[in-house]
């Protein structure tokens, strides 16, 4: 297993290197989006409206923060359980997607997608949202302010801890293989 420290713009080109079980420690700008979001997102697509930020070349945490206390850049920060958004996942990636960041295992659907746009699906450490919050020097609400904490938020990373859940050949560390 080999360590990375990349940048958000670098993971693209990346991608045919990282391995599954491949730490990387990211950076850069990354949006949030849960289930309630992805909803909606998806109701932008099908109206033809203008999405909250911009698919191709982005990444996106399945995170639902806490409220930020005095001094923070953000409250507790850790992954949800990624599978609940695996029913709109695929087409994000054929959007262009580079990158989604949760927890747990992925659909077929979700990992077939990975593979046919050489994308990569990145684990945090699940029960460690505190500690997450510490590699996040930024957080701004940008899209669907009434969903609270579900809102899309754009969040700066800092060398934030990863792991290659699934390549972009489509090894999964879920599964032996």
């Amino acid at each position: 297993m080999k360590e990375y420290n990349l940048t958000t713009e670098q993971l693209k080109q990346y991608i045919p290197l990282l391995e599954c079980g491949d730490r990387i420690y990211l950076s850069g700008t990354v949006y949030t989006a849960r289930d309630a979001a992805h909803k909606r997102i998806f109701e932008l697509i099908d109206k033809k409206k203008p999405l909250p930020f911009e698919i191709k070349n982005s990444v996106i945490y399945y995170a639902g923060p806490t409220p930020t206390p005095e001094g923070l850049a953000i409250g507790s920060c850790g992954p949800t359980t990624s599978c609940r958004m695996d029913p709109y996942t695929p087409k994000l990636f054929d959007m262009g997607l580079v990158a989604t960041i949760g927890k747990g295992e992925r659909s077929e659907a979700v990992t077939e997608a990975i593979k046919r746009n050489s994308a990569v699906y990145l684990c945090a450490i699940g029960g460690a949202g505190a500690l997450a919050a510490l590699s996040i020097t930024k957080c701004e609400v940008i899209a669907f302010e009434d969903l609270g904490c579900e809102s899309v938020k754009k969040l700066t990373f800092k060398d934030f801890p990863l792991i290659v859940g699934i390549d972009g050949s489509g090894k999964s560390i879920f599964r032996n293989e």
